[in-house]
C-alpha cells in the first residue's frame, strides 16, 4: 500500500526496489589506503627496494607496519599485540620490529608472516642487524648487549657486559644508545652508551677505546649555556656512528655538539655544531655572562645523523635533523659536504681537523613551513651496507606532524610521491584534506596516463597478485586534496584489476598563482570531457582540461589575459608536464569560500559560494553565462527572540551545499530540457534551465524555487519508470533537438527526511528520519537492476530504502569501519561502494551489496628471492699487511652462536646448492683429514651428514683461533724485520753518500 500510495504521489509507477531484501543488504571491506595511524618508524631495503613504514598505537588504530613495493603493491603486518612501532629494519629476507612494550618481532618477507617474537630480559634501547649476520644484537636499558638468533629463533648465550662500568664503576644507570658495526670490518662494534661510546673488538672480547666527551670550564659546548659556562660539562650521547671506511668516529651529544675521534688512539679530532667550531676549547671572549660567546641560542636536539658517502666511500658527508637553532625561519635537513676524505696515514693532525672544521659546503634540504623533521630514513641506490647511507639518491623526511617529506640527495630538491611511492603514502605527503569521487567510463580513464618528466623510481620490488576484472564497471576515480595545494586523482578501484595504476597530478598552487593559503574545498571531475574544477576557500575556482603543454621545459612568465569573466591561467603549467592535465582558465570574484561545485559531462560548471552567490560556466568559450545571489530568488527565512520584538529578527545566512545537472521534462511541460537542481543549506531546493540561444551560446532562467525542511544533503535526478540516473550526458543531450523525452522525477535527501517530487514543485512522496539526521545519501544499484535509496546516519548506521515507498529494508552498522563525525564527507556511488574516512589519513572502500566479507588482505608478493644480497665491503690490503685482524660473517656466526649452534638455514641451503653445483660439473669434492672420502659421503644420511657438519665447524672454529694467535705473531715479526731491513737501508744510503764525497 506505501507503494502504491507514494508512487502516486511522486509520480512512480513501478516498485524499483523490487527483488531487494535484507539479505541483499550486507557490507563488504573492499580496500583500505592511506595509514591507519601516526608514523613513527621507517625503514629502505635496497636489494629488495622495498620501504617499511610502522604506526604508533592511537585511538585511530593500533600500530602496524606497512611494506611497499612498486605501483600498488602493498603488504600490511599487524603487531602480535597492541603497541606502537618503534624500530624498524631490514635483515636479507627477515623484517625486524621492536614495539613500546620492548618486544622483538621477526617477519619473514616471503610469506609475509610472524616468524618468532622475543621477549628480552629488559627494555630495549638499541637494535642493529646485518644482511649477512644470522644475529641481531640488542641494546639493553641496563648497558648489557644480547644476541638473538635470527635463524633458530632463540636467544644466543652471548652477552657483552656494560663495558662502561670497567671505565666508571660508580656509574649507575647507563642504558645502550646506538649499536653500529664496522662499516668494513664486522668484528668490530660502535657501542654508544649514555655517557660515552665504546669499541668492542670480538676476537679480543674487550673494549679497545673509549670515547668520554667533557666541556672544560669556560668552553661555550654545544648550547653555550651561561649557568654552566664556568665548570666541566659531559653532555649525555644521543648518537654515534662509523665515517663509512671506519676512519672516524662521529658522537652526537644533547647539547647539539658532533664530536669527531680518531678510533686508533681515542683522540678528540674536532667538536662543533652547525653554527661553531671547536666548542670544547676555552675562548678569551667567554668570560663571563653577557659576552657574545656566553649568550643561549635555544638549539633543536639531535634527532637523527648519518654519515653519508659516494660511491666512493672516502668522499662523504654528513647528514643532520636537528641542531638548528629553533630561531631559524627555513626549517630542514642540514648536510656538511665533506669531500674526499684525507689519507690517514700522510695527514697531518690539522689537515684532517681542518677537513672537519671547514666542509666544502653546508647547506640546507628545506622541509615546508614550520615543519620539524625528526627522523629520516635514506634511499641508497643499491648497497644495504655502510649503516644504509651509501651512495644514496633520495631521502625521506619524517615530520613531526606525522607528515613525510621526500627530498632528492644531495641538493634537496623537493619529490613528489606521484608514481614514485605507493598512493597511501600520498596521504601523509602532505595531508589530504578533502577527497571526492567521480565515476569515469573504462575506456577514457585508460586513457588518462600523464607525462611527465621524473627521476628513477624509489620503490621497484615486489609483484602485485592478480585480480578480476571488471571491464564494463565505471571506475572510482579518486580526488584527494592535499594541503599543499596539490590535487591527486587516481582509480580506486572496486576491489577488482586496476588497469590504469597511475596517478595524474595537479598543481592548482601554481595554477592559481602562489604558495600560501591554498586551502582546497572542493573538487569535481568528468571523465567524459576530461576536466577538472578546484574550488578553494579564497573563492577562485580553477579549471584544468587534458592536454599538451604547449610551453613544456618552459618557465613562461603570466600574461593577463581576461575575458567573459575568466582569466586564462594556460601558461601556467608545469614545465615537467608534457601531457595531463592543464590550467585553462580561472574565476575570481571574490565571493567568499567554494560550497558546492558540480562539473558536467556536457562542459557546463555550477559553483556556489559562502556568499549566496551562485555562477554557471560554459567551458566552450569558456565564459560566465550566469552569476547571481540566492537573495534575488529565494524567500528568506527569519528567526526572532522571546526577549525582543519581532522587529528585531534577523535573517539567517543561505548557501549553496549541493549542485546536479540533469535532464528531463518539468511539471506541465511535454519536452525535456537540461536542468540545473541546486540545494542550499536552509532546505531550498532551487530549479534553473538551461536555454539555447541563437548565436549558439546558452542562457540560464530560473524556474521554480521549493521549500524543503532543512539542509539539503543529496539531489538525485532518475527516471521514474526505469529508476536510471536523469544524468545530463552527452548521448542525451544530442538527442533532445530530435525531441527525446525523459520522464523524470528527483529524488532529494536533507537531514531530516526525503522527498520525491516532479521539479520545479515540491509535491510529491515524502518521508522523515525517526530519530537521527541523514549525513549522506544517494541513489544505488544493486546487481540484479534494483535501485534503493542509502544513507549513512548520525547513529552510525548505513540504511537502505525502498522506490518509492522510502520504506526501510535493511540497516548495517557501519561504527567499525569508518569515522561516524565525518559521515558527511563520505561519498556514496550509484554501485553501492562507499567512500569514507577511516582515520585522519585512511579511507576504506565498502560496498553495500556483499555478503559481510573482509577483502582488504593483500595477496601481493613482496620478497624477490632472486636479489641476492651483495658481499660485505673488506678491510684494505694495507690493513690487512699491517696486521689488522680481520673477522668474516662466518667467523663472527661462530663466535656468537657458539661450538653447539648447528649450522642455519642459510648456510645449509648454501653448501647444498655447492653441492648441487659440484654434482652438476661432476667433480669430487676435495678431501681433507677432517672428512671422510667421497664415495662415503655419497652413502651417508641426513642426519650423519648434519653431526659430520657441526664437527667440522668446531674444528673451525678452533683453528680460527689457532689462526689469529699465529697471525698475530707473524705479523709482529713480520714488522720486525722490515724495521730492520729499512735500518739497514738507511745504513747503506748514508755510507755511500759519504764514500762519494771522499771519493772512496
Amino acid at each position: 500500500m506505501a507503494h502504491f500510495l507514494r508512487g502516486k504521489q511522486a509520480g512512480v509507477k513501478n516498485d524499483l526496489s523490487a527483488g531487494l531484501d535484507a539479505d541483499s543488504f550486507a557490507i563488504d571491506q573492499v580496500a583500505r589506503y592511506g595509514v591507519n595511524s601516526q608514523i613513527s618508524a621507517l625503514a629502505y631495503d635496497p636489494v629488495q627496494s622495498l620501504l617499511a613504514v610502522g604506526t604508533k598505537d592511537t585511538q585511530h588504530g593500533p600500530g602496524q607496519i606497512y611494506v611497499f613495493g612498486q605501483k600498488r603493491v602493498c603488504q600490511k603486518l599487524p603487531l602480535p599485540r597492541k603497541s606502537s612501532v618503534q624500530i624498524l629494519q631490514f635483515c636479507a629476507d627477515k623484517l625486524i620490529a621492536v614495539d613500546s612494550k620492548y618486544d622483538i618481532t621477526v617477519f619473514s618477507l616471503e610469506n609475509a608472516k610472524i616468524v618468532a617474537t622475543y621477549a628480552p630480559p629488559g627494555n630495549i634501547t638499541a637494535l642493529v642487524v646485518d644482511p649477512t649476520l644470522d644475529f641481531a644484537l640488542i641494546g639493553l636499558l641496563n648497558g648489557d648487549v644480547v644476541a638473538y638468533d635470527l635463524d633458530r629463533q632463540g636467544i644466543s648465550p652471548f652477552r657483552i657486559r656494560n663495558l662502561w662500568k670497567e671505565r666508571n664503576p660508580r656509574a649507575r644507570l647507563v642504558p645502550v644508545v646506538t649499536l653500529a658495526f664496522h662499516p668494513r670490518d664486522i668484528g668490530t662494534l660502535l657501542i654508544g652508551y649514555a655517557d660515552g661510546a665504546v669499541i668492542y673488538s670480538f676476537q679480543q672480547d674487550k673494549a679497545t677505546k673509549f670515547f668520554h666527551y667533557e666541556v672544560p670550564p669556560g668552553a661555550p659546548g654545544g648550547d653555550a649555556d651561561p649557568a654552566s659556562l664556568n665548570r666541566s660539562r659531559f653532555p649525555k650521547l644521543t648518537q654515534a656512528l662509523w665515517h663509512p671506511t671506519g676512519t672516524f668516529v662521529l658522537t652526537g651529544h644533547e647539547d647539539s655538539s658532533l664530536v669527531i675521534w680518531d678510533p686508533k688512539d681515542g683522540r678528540r679530532v674536532l667538536a662543533r655544531t652547525l653554527q661553531a667550531n671547536n666548542v670544547d676549547k676555552p675562548s678569551a671572549s667567554s668570560g663571563g655572562p653577557g659576552s657574545p660567546s656566553s649568550i643561549s641560542v635555544l638549539k633543536e636536539p639531535l634527532f637523527r645523523v648519518a654519515w653519508c658517502s659516494k660511491d666512493n666511500p672516502d668522499e662523504t658527508g654528513i647528514l643532520i635533523a636537528g641542531g638548528a637553532s629553533t630561531a631559524e625561519p627555513t626549517k630542514g635537513l642540514t648536510f656538511l659536504d665533506l669531500g674526499m676524505t684525507p689519507t690517514y696515514a700522510t695527514s697531518s693532525w690539522q689537515i684532517l681537523s681542518d677537513h672537519f672544521e671547514k666542509p666544502k659546503k653546508q647547506h640546507l634540504l628545506p622541509t615546508p613551513p614550520n615543519a620539524e623533521v625528526i627522523d629520516f630514513c635514506l634511499i641508497p641506490r643499491k648497497s644495504p651496507h655502510y649503516a644504509g647511507s651509501h651512495d644514496p639518491i633520495a631521502v625521506i623526511a619524517l615530520l613531526a606532524s606525522g607528515e613525510i617529506v621526500t627530498l632528492s640527495f644531495p641538493s634537496g630538491h623537493p619529490i613528489a610521491p606521484t608514481n614514485q611511492l605507493h598512493v597511501s603514502l600520498t596521504f601523509v605527503h602532505p595531508f589530504v584534506n578533502r577527497i571526492d569521487l567521480s565515476l569515469i567510463e573504462r575506456t577514457s580513464w585508460l586513457g588518462l596516463i600523464e607525462s611527465r618528466s621524473s627521476g628513477p623510481p624509489i620503490l621497484k620490488g615486489g609483484v602485485a597478485a592478480k585480480y578480476q576484472l571488471q571491464r564494463f564497471a565505471n571506475r572510482n576515480v579518486l580526488q584527494t586534496a592535499h594541503a599543499d595545494g596539490t590535487v591527486r586523482v587516481w582509480d580506486a578501484g572496486h576491489g577488482d584489476e586496476i588497469e590504469n595504476e597511475a596517478v595524474v597530478q595537479i598543481d592548482v598552487a601554481r595554477a592559481i598563482g602562489r604558495a600560501e593559503d591554498v586551502n582546497i574545498t572542493r573538487t569535481s571531475m568528468s571523465g567524459a570531457t576530461r576536466e577538472l574544477a578546484v574550488g578553494l576557500r579564497t573563492g577562485e575556482v580553477a579549471i584544468f582540461r587534458w592536454g599538451n603543454n604547449r610551453n613544456f621545459g618552459k618557465e613562461m612568465p603570466h600574461a593577463d589575459a581576461r575575458g567573459f569573466g575568466l582569466e586564462s591561467i594556460a601558461d601556467r603549467a608545469e614545465p615537467s608536464l608534457k601531457q595531463g592535465l592543464i590550467p585553462l582558465t580561472l574565476l575570481n570574484k571574490q565571493r567568499g569560500p567554494v560550497t558546492a561545485l558540480k562539473m558536467s559531462d556536457i562542459g557546463f560548471i555550477g559553483v556556489g559560494f559562502e556568499s549566496g552567490n551562485v555562477a554557471v560556466i560554459d567551458l566552450r568559450g569558456p565564459a560566465l553565462i550566469f552569476e547571481a545571489g540566492l537573495k534575488d530568488f529565494s524567500t528568506p527565512q527569519k528567526h526572532g527572540s522571546f526577549r525582543k520584538s519581532g522587529s528585531q529578527s534577523s535573517t539567517k545566512p543561505e548557501w549553496p551545499v549541493c549542485i546536479e545537472f540533469g535532464v528531463m521534462s518539468l511539471e506541465g511541460e511535454d519536452y525535456s530540457s537540461i536542468l540545473l537542481f541546486l540545494g542550499t543549506n536552509l532546505g531550498h531546493f532551487i530549479t534553473f534551465k538551461l536555454l539555447p540561444e541563437s548565436h549558439g551560446g546558452y542562457t540560464v532562467k530560473l524556474v521554480g524555487v521549493a521549500s524543503l525542511d532543512s539542509r539539503i544533503v543529496s539531489i538525485s535526478p532518475m527516471n521514474a519508470d526505469s529508476g536510471e540516473p536523469a544524468d545530463a550526458t552527452q548521448g542525451v543531450v544530442a538527442r533532445l533537438r530530435d525531441g527525446y523525452k525523459v520522464n523524470g522525477v528527483v529524488l532529494v535527501v536533507t537531514q531530516s527526511g526525503v522527498r520525491i517530487f516532479k521539479p520545479a514543485s515540491a509535491k510529491g512522496a515524502q518521508k522523515s528520519w525517526d530519530e537521527f539526521m541523514c549525513d549522506s545519501a544517494a541513489v544505488v544499484k544493486d546487481l540484479a537492476g534494483g535501485y534503493a535509496l542509502v544513507g549513512l546516519f548520525g547513529d552510525g548506521c548505513a540504511r537502505a530504502y525502498s522506490i518509492p515507498a522510502l520504506k526501510e529494508i535493511a540497516s548495517s552498522s557501519m561504527s567499525d569501519f569508518l569515522e561516524v563525525r565525518r559521515f558527511s564527507e563520505a561519498v556514496i556511488t550509484p554501485t553501492g561502494d562507499i567512500v569514507g574516512w577511516a582515520g585522519p589519513s585512511e579511507v576504506a572502500t565498502l560496498n553495500v551489496w556483499g555478503t559481510g566479507a573482509d577483502l582488504t588482505k593483500s595477496l601481493d608478493k613482496i620478497f624477490n628471492p632472486e636479489a641476492i644480497v651483495p658481499p660485505r665491503p673488506t678491510i684494505s690490503n694495507l690493513q690487512w699487511i699491517s696486521g689488522t685482524q680481520y673477522v668474516t660473517s662466518n667467523d663472527l656466526d661462530l663466535l656468537i652462536g657458539g661450538e653447539d649452534r648447528p649450522p642455519s638455514k642459510r648456510m645449509i641451503e648454501q653448501m647444498r646448492a655447492d653441492e648441487q653445483q659440484r654434482r652438476l660439473a661432476n667433480r669430487p669434492a676435495p678431501t681433507s683429514p677432517a672428512t671422510s672420502s667421497s664415495s662415503g659421503r655419497e652413502q651417508e644420511g641426513y642426519w650423519a651428514y648434519m653431526q659430520r657438519q657441526v664437527q667440522e665447524r668446531t674444528e673451525n672454529l678452533n683453528i680460527m683461533g689457532d689462526s689469529m694467535d699465529k697471525l698475530e705473531d707473524n705479523s709482529s715479526g713480520w714488522a720486525d724485520d722490515v724495521n730492520k731491513y729499512v735500518g739497514k737501508q738507511k745504513k747503506k744510503a748514508v755510507m755511500g753518500m759519504i764514500g762519494s764525497k771522499f771519493g772512496f
